[in-house]
This record gives C-alpha cells, structure tokens and sequence, in this order.
C-alpha cells in the first residue's frame, strides 16, 4: 500500500450525481475487504426535536 501524502486534502468530498444513500449502505464483498479495498463509513444523524 502506497503511503499518503500529508500535504494531500484530507476533507470528504462526493461526487455530482452519486446516489450515496444507496452505494454508501452497500457492504463491502469479500474480495474488497481481502485486498484493503473498502472505506469505513460513519453517518451522522442531527435529530432536531423543539424542545417541550
């Protein structure tokens, strides 16, 4: 595996027209994961309730 470059952007960023509600609930296979070739993906929720 290639090392990173520091100086590279490190800000998330997703592509025009990815449907990522789909793609990004998609498990990786088998094979993805033997080869290292899968990103660990954490959603984040704001539940925004008024207060009563």
């Amino acid at each position: 595996m290639e090392k990173k470059n520091p100086e590279q952007e490190t800000e998330s960023t997703v592509a025009p027209g990815f449907d990522y509600k789909d793609e990004l609930n998609e498990s990786a296979t088998e094979e993805e994961i033997e080869k290292d070739e899968y990103t660990n993906v954490t959603t984040l929720s704001l539940d925004e309730v008024e207060p009563s």
